[in-house]
C-alpha cells in the first residue's frame, strides 16, 4: 500500500458530503423536504401573533388544533419519504390529501405557502421511482447507418436504418390464407 493511496486522507466533510449525496439519490429527498416545509406554516401559522408596533394581530382560528394536526402529519409523511421510501406513494397521496384539506381548514393552507409546498412534495414522492441499478452497466447503443449508406433493398421499406432491428419476416398467419380456408387463427 503506497503512503499516497487515495480514500485515506480524504477529510471528514468530503466524506460526509459524499455519503449524504449516496444516500440522498437513493430515496425522494425533495418530496420530503418540500412536504416538511409545507407542514411548518400550516401548524405554526394557526398560532402566531403578528406585532405591528404597539398592535398585535392574532392569527388564530378556531381550527387550530385541526391546523396543528394536519401540519404535524405532514411533517411526519416526509420524514417517512426519507427514511422509509418503501411507502412513498401512499405517503404522497396522503400529502396531496391533506394539502388539498388544509384550504379550509388551515388560513388558506398555511397562507398558500404550505399548501403548494405540501403539494409539489407530494406530487414529487409519488413520481419518484427509484434508480434501475443496471442502468449504469449496460453499454451504448450502436449508432444506426445513414439512410444513404444503406443499400438499395433497406431504402425503400422503412423510412429509417436500424441495424440493431431483426428482419421482417411475413406472419403465418396472412389474411388472404385465412379468406381461401375458411378458417381462423384457433381453427
Amino acid at each position: 500500500m503506497s503512503p499516497e493511496s487515495t480514500g485515506q486522507n480524504e477529510h471528514y466533510l468530503t466524506v460526509f458530503r459524499r455519503g449524504f449525496r449516496t444516500w440522498r439519490g437513493n430515496r425522494p429527498f425533495w418530496a420530503g423536504l418540500f412536504t416538511i416545509l409545507g407542514g411548518v406554516p400550516i401548524a405554526y401559522f394557526p398560532y402566531a401573533n403578528m406585532h405591528l408596533g404597539n398592535m398585535t394581530i392574532a392569527m388564530s382560528t378556531t381550527a387550530g388544533a385541526g391546523s396543528l394536526i394536519i401540519g404535524i402529519l405532514l411533517i411526519t409523511l416526509g420524514l417517512t419519504m426519507w427514511f422509509h421510501h418503501i411507502v412513498r406513494v401512499f405517503a404522497g397521496v396522503a400529502a396531496i390529501l391533506l394539502a388539498l384539506i388544509s384550504i379550509p381548514v388551515a388560513n388558506i393552507g398555511g397562507f398558500l405557502i404550505g399548501f403548494v409546498f405540501s403539494l409539489l412534495g407530494g406530487a414529487l414522492s409519488v413520481s419518484w421511482a427509484p434508480a434501475d441499478p443496471e442502468a449504469g452497466t449496460t453499454a451504448p447503443e450502436p449508432k444506426a447507418r445513414a439512410f444513404e449508406d444503406a443499400p438499395e433493398a433497406e431504402r425503400t421499406a422503412p423510412q429509417y436504418y436500424d441495424p440493431t432491428a431483426a428482419p421482417q419476416q411475413p406472419s403465418p398467419y396472412e389474411k388472404s390464407a385465412e379468406v381461401e380456408s375458411g378458417g381462423h387463427r384457433a381453427g
